[in-house]
């Protein structure tokens, strides 16, 4: 089964995900004694709480490196036999997660870069991010909530972060998420309630995080090489094994923290270059599946024309999308 693996980001390990952690890895045992050292908490000590707490787990310091490790550990555990990764991506933090899926970095220096970036937030949340639809209940385009976002825009102060499927996510000033969360029409989809602020979150991808990407082509020396996998990034370039590892350093630090990062155009060019069976979502991706599958929507992909045809799917032998959380898709790749 050819796979497209897609990592998620930054705040996508949830109240659910308590617990996971726990069994054996030698990826989490290296990530725990590198926290340790640093005399942070480790992953499966956060894990391991009590309960789920947003002081904990999702300051940026902590859910940064909780999601990249357990996208790692899943990711360890794929059978290669079975599943054949023919690219990799990941969405926002995500891109972390994915230079040391394709070989970037090594464990030691992409831990090194989540931890460096985010704990650079700690106390020092500039601006927010909001989520806004763009696609109606059934997960097509939606030309009157697309114009919604489209005027939102127009502001100085408002931009857009992540193309997230059949959602933006919006970014900006403080007062301009206080603007955009008492101005937007109200959406509901399901217990959600749109606009919704993701909290503790700066205006990441944008350029209010210019003053955070100068500080890390300044401070930040990594050793970069050229990917063993394909590697498609947040424009829907694709990074291969004869690329310069430079081009990868200076996105990854420059335009990757302050332009737009475009997960739509990600999945649509790792769909129309590998023509992969499934997206694979390590880690805690579950989240990610309703923007993938927007996507797959938009291009028409094996047909899909809306959300019942994605869950009908779902449902068959051969799935578009298996999120390792579930264990029953889990179990196809493991």
């Amino acid at each position: 089964m050819r796979a497209f693996l897609l990592f998620p980001g930054r705040g996508s390990y949830q109240r659910d995900q308590l617990g996971s952690l726990q069994g054996p890895s030698a990826i989490l045992d290296r990530l725990d004694a590198f926290r340790a050292g640093l005399g942070r908490p480790t992953l499966r000590e956060m894990d391991g709480a009590d309960r789920y707490s947003a002081k904990l787990h999702v300051a940026g310091e902590n859910a940064s490196i909780l999601t990249f490790g357990a996208g790692l550990a899943d990711l360890a555990t794929v059978d290669r036999e079975r599943t054949d990764i023919v690219c990799v991506g990941g969405n926002s933090m995500g891109w972390y997660t994915a230079l040391a899926a394709s070989g970037v970095l090594d464990l030691d220096a992409a831990a090194t870069l989540v931890e460096t970036m985010g704990s650079w937030q700690a106390g020092n949340v500039i601006g927010g991010q909001i989520l806004y639809p763009t696609t109606d209940a059934d997960w097509r385009p939606d030309p009157t909530l697309q114009a919604t976002v489209d005027a939102a825009l127009e502001r100085d102060d408002v931009h857009l972060s992540i193309r997230l499927g059949g959602t933006a996510v919006l970014a900006g000033t403080t007062p301009a998420v206080r603007a955009m969360l008492a101005e937007l029409p109200k959406v509901e989809r399901g217990p959600r309630t749109f606009p919704l602020q993701l909290p503790l979150h700066s205006a990441f991808h944008t350029p209010l995080m210019q003053p955070t990407s100068d500080r890390a082509m300044e401070e930040i020396a990594l050793p970069f090489a050229a990917p063993h996998t394909p590697l498609v990034d947040g424009r829907g370039q694709v990074f291969r094994s004869f690329s310069d590892p430079e081009d990868i350093e200076d996105w990854t630090l420059g335009d990757q923290v302050t332009a737009t990062f475009d997960l739509t155009a990600c999945v649509a060019t790792a769909l129309g270059d590998y023509a992969p069976d499934v997206v694979l979502l390590p880690g805690p991706g579950e989240a990610m599946g309703g923007p993938v599958a927007q996507v797959l929507i938009q291009l028409g992909w094996r047909g899909l024309r809306d959300r019942a045809d994605f869950i009908e799917a779902q449902k068959s032998d051969q799935p578009v999308v298996i999120s390792m959380s579930r264990p029953d898709q889990r179990a196809r790749v493991t």
